[in-house]
């Protein structure tokens, strides 16, 4: 396309969505990629200077399993779901509140954005509780410091956002104890999105999105609903970490919020799949 015809096109989009607000959540390998990352934050920037307010939430997976590692522990996950017992809270903690969370604020400020770094226990920005044992195999496993969301404190984020500041949140929310517990990065993305009526939720993956056969990439779903969604789930389709990526949009869904699933690897995949007639990813939309 010429260049007049990629902003043509892009116009009733950035008309549609000036003045709402949007949570992007990063996660897989971008946030180890120096390049991709840079990228992602150029867009996001780009997105609060055509008057959108973006709200970002990232994950650290990577980087935990690599510092973990490093340190000669190995990583469990039950669901998805990292078993975080102290020593593992404290490398989590390291990893999202200190280098990863500190890295994205430093590449949008390089963009000519205003990055503010927030975690969950940030004038109590995300409250949770010890999420109760899972069951597998018949046993019940602890999954230590991890954390189920019972509030979002949505005055935080909307104070920053009105003076035209980029929040970026880490995924580590406080108890009633004052304890810290370590969140999954999705949930708290959905739950945020849902506590400031945001319009869009957009994951950003290390994948192009949801599949009927992910052996095929013929099969992308462009458009999903709920109902197609938990099809997929209860038919194996949709597993292991893909599934509380899901969960996170069917919540938003249900809130009335457009849920996007897309490749964070892709070059401008936000921009390309906000402000162009086709898209790139999946859209999940409509209430369960």
């Amino acid at each position: 396309m010429k260049r007049e015809e990629i902003l043509i096109e892009a116009l009733p989009y950035i008309r549609k969505f000036y003045g709402s607000k949007m949570v992007i959540k990063v996660g897989g390998h971008a946030l180890v990629d120096e390049g991709i990352m840079d990228n992602i934050m150029r867009d996001t920037v780009l997105l609060r200077f055509i008057g959108i307010n973006p709200v970002v939430v990232h994950g650290g997976g990577p980087e935990i399993t690599r510092l973990m590692e490093k340190l000669g522990k190995k990583p469990k996950f039950i669901g998805g779901l990292r078993i975080t017992d102290d020593e593992t809270l404290e490398i989590a903690r390291m990893v999202l509140v200190g280098s990863v969370n500190e890295r994205i604020v430093s590449l949008i400020g390089k963009h000519g954005g205003k990055g503010i770094g927030l975690s969950g226990n940030d004038g109590k920005l995300i409250v949770a509780k010890k999420k109760a044992k899972q069951q597998m195999a018949g046993e019940e496993i602890d999954l230590g410091w991890v954390g189920e969301i019972e509030e979002i404190n949505a005055e935080i984020i909307n104070i920053t956002t009105e003076e035209n500041y980029i929040p970026v949140i880490s995924p580590i929310a406080v108890d009633r104890g004052g304890n810290s517990l370590n969140v999954n990065a999705d949930s708290v993305a959905a739950e945020i999105a849902c506590a400031i009526s945001a319009e869009k939720l957009i994951l950003l993956t290390d994948v192009p999105g949801l599949f009927r056969d992910p052996a095929d990439p013929s099969t992308l779903i462009s458009q999903a609903t709920p109902e197609l969604v938990n099809e997929l789930i209860a038919g194996g389709v949709i597993r292991g970490g893909m599934i509380p990526k899901v969960e996170a949009c069917l919540k938003a869904a249900h809130h009335g919020i457009t849920a996007h699933i897309i490749n964070g690897k892709t070059p401008h995949t936000i921009l390309l799949e906000l402000l162009t007639d086709k898209g790139i990813g999946t859209m999940i939309t409509g209430s369960t």
